[in-house]
């Protein structure tokens, strides 16, 4: 009774990064709390998950197994997180903004009334006071994200209705261990109790992923471009530079829109959440859609020819000048440089 929840997406027994993220997060905002951390592992076999999520501080796994589980279906589901949660009343609970999480995460909190904060990119733990009404609201979960288009940044809360649900996307969270030896309890529920015959009218036949043509969340160096590169033909000098650094070439919305660069290397709001040793931005502007995707940068380097750029104001160094100058002169005095 009310500890904090997260739901495991997992592929072929692996949990996903996000999840990780989110128990990583998940442990912190328990121990402000003073409440145990609990999990849900839902496939085929969850052989392995629970020493994948232990370290991460999870008090409670809840395991449900079932071969007609083993890849994501809406309805089965959406029965069995909801009513798992209708009998363990959580106060929180988090889902990856996934497209799994996406679509499980409304199903749920409509079927419970509870409210959800979606995309978002920060959570916290804090007070509210209701002048209006007279009331205090302690340890409520701020649901932190951009709001109007980026342009702004709104603190959400949700005083009644439990649980206060969010989705969080990818890459906004770090992924850290808690502790190696952490080891926590392992529920294995019937899958029948939870689910109709009828929520497997639907059935997977087959299925087909495409591999990402790139690994930016993994890029310890990432060189990024935005609509002033000018074209496609420019983002190979970009190319040019990631290969010699031995990094990953990514992009801003604005790029990707005006078909410089593929949908899979935006980066920002939108897009992927990068945090990289090294960002180079590229004629990118810093509009804070863009921002938000990569500020946890440790170095930021921008070229841009505006020296008024707002992404100038992040930056730890700034390059004034044309890529088709800069670039070249960055590649040849690395390569001379250079070990």
């Amino acid at each position: 009774m009310n500890n904090l929840f997260v739901y495991l997406e997992t592929e072929a027994g692996v949990v996903q990064d996000v999840s990780l993220e989110l128990l990583t997060k998940g442990r912190s905002l328990a121990n402000t709390l003073g409440c145990q951390l609990e999990a849900i592992a839902i496939g085929k076999s969850a052989n392995g998950v629970a020493d994948q999520v232990f370290p991460f501080g999870v008090d409670r796994l809840h395991i449900f197994e079932d071969d007609r589980l083993e890849h994501y279906l809406t309805l089965p589901f959406t029965s069995i997180v909801t009513k798992l949660f209708a009998e363990e009343k959580p106060q929180i609970a988090l889902m990856g903004a996934t497209s799994v999480g996406r679509d499980l995460g409304p199903r749920v909190s409509s079927a419970l009334g509870s409210g959800l904060t979606a995309d978002c990119t920060s959570l916290e733990i804090g007070d509210h006071e209701d002048k209006k009404e007279g009331k205090n609201y302690q340890n409520l979960l701020y649901q932190i994200r951009p709001a109007f288009g980026g342009n702004i940044v709104a603190t959400i809360i949700n005083p009644d209705c439990r649980p206060q649900m969010a989705t969080v996307r990818e890459g906004v969270m770090k992924k850290e261990v808690y502790a190696t030896d952490h080891k926590g309890e392992v529920i294995r529920h019937a899958v029948t109790d939870y689910v109709n015959a009828e929520d497997f009218v639907v059935s997977i036949i087959e299925r087909h992923i495409e591999a990402s043509k790139s690994n930016l969340k993994a890029a310890p160096i990432v060189v990024a471009g935005g609509y002033g590169v000018g074209s496609k033909e420019n983002f190979g000098l970009l190319r040019d530079l990631a290969s010699v650094l031995g990094g990953e070439v990514g992009a801003s919305r604005a790029a990707v829109d005006a078909g410089y660069a593929d949908h899979d290397m935006q980066i920002g709001q939108t897009g992927i959440t990068v945090r990289p040793k090294l960002y180079i931005a590229c004629g990118i502007s810093g509009q804070i859609q863009h921002i938000a995707g990569m500020q946890e940068s440790s170095i930021i380097i921008a070229i841009n020819n505006d020296p008024n750029a707002p992404i100038n104001a992040i930056a730890d160094y700034v390059i004034t000048g044309t890529i088709e100058e800069v670039i070249p002169k960055m590649i040849t005095y690395y390569k001379k440089n250079s070990k």
